[in-house]
């Protein structure tokens, strides 16, 4: 008769219904440790469409479209128009890769026995990329926090070895990118940018974080034709204070900048001695 596997060496056991609490604890206590190991203190997240091109992919693939002969259909001119525009947003995986690039630069110039303020993205192409491409040309560590998808969210060649993390719960990996941040930078995205970020706003907002966070919206030109916040607080629906939740810049310069100000101002102080003997897990509420 053969032997019967012990139950947490039993897959069939770990990837059924029953075992769900086990995949969700150890999407918990898995990144726990190896940023533990790694002596990770806290984060500065990155988030940001993962369909902008670099800017020299962007006129690659523009040229590539010029170059095609035969008949111009409606199609093709489609094409040509989206391609222009991948041109103009290729600017933000530029910008992204400075920010991340300098910001890095800075932190490793800190005197400090933790590795602090790493640059972390969700893992994936575009400004997750240009963002852990920017650490990673630095010299410095770089987090990438991947979400298992049909689509788009193949990791990105720039993540340090041993900070790749691969989750198959999106609010386990929310956990994460809330739980060590202590500023996000929110580059132009779509439905997933905003998911993200209007979850650490409410966060913030409801005092779920017991941390100073800062939110910086980057590109006005962007984002003003996205949304407008100022009608809920007209509404009543949030408070006028709640507006100054999110920092609104155009340049790399300005944001890092208000990322140095902001650091060097409510994070750069003595631990206690109990957040010493835990490096890498920040505090949070609950």
């Amino acid at each position: 008769m053969p032997k019967q596997p012990l139950a947490y060496y039993d897959p069939e056991f770990l990837e059924s219904t029953d075992a769900r609490p086990i995949r969700l604890l150890a999407e918990y206590l898995e990144p726990a440790r190896r940023f533990r190991l790694e002596n990770i203190q806290d984060t500065v997240v990155f988030f940001g469409s993962a369909r902008v091109h670099s800017r020299e992919d962007a006129e690659q693939a523009l040229q590539v479209l010029q170059k095609k002969r035969g008949r111009r259909t409606a199609e093709h001119a489609r094409l040509l128009k989206r391609s222009r525009k991948a041109i103009k947003w290729s600017r933000y995986y530029e910008e992204a890769r400075e920010l991340a690039h300098r910001l890095t630069t800075w932190s490793l110039s800190l005197e400090d026995p933790h590795r602090r303020f790493v640059v972390t993205s969700g893992g994936g192409p575009g400004i997750m990329e240009a963002a852990n491409r920017g650490a990673f040309e630095a010299g410095g560590k770089t987090i990438g926090l991947n979400i298992r998808l049909p689509f788009e969210q193949g990791p990105n060649r720039y993540i340090t070895k041993g900070l790749h993390f691969e989750f198959h719960y999106f609010f386990m990996r929310k956990f994460w990118f809330a739980y060590l941040a202590k500023a996000l930078v929110i580059f132009p995205g779509g439905f997933g940018t905003l998911d993200e970020m209007f979850e650490i706003l409410t966060l913030s907002q409801t005092r779920k974080l017991s941390k100073k966070l800062l939110v910086i919206l980057y590109g006005s030109e962007y984002w003003n034709e996205v949304f407008d916040l100022r009608p809920l607080a007209d509404w009543g629906a949030i408070n006028e204070s709640d507006l100054d939740l999110l920092c609104r810049v155009d340049s790399a310069d300005e944001a890092f900048e208000e990322l140095k100000k902001f650091l060097e101002t409510h994070h750069m102080v003595p631990q206690t001695a109990q957040e010493q003997k835990a490096p890498g897990i920040a505090k949070t509420r609950g």
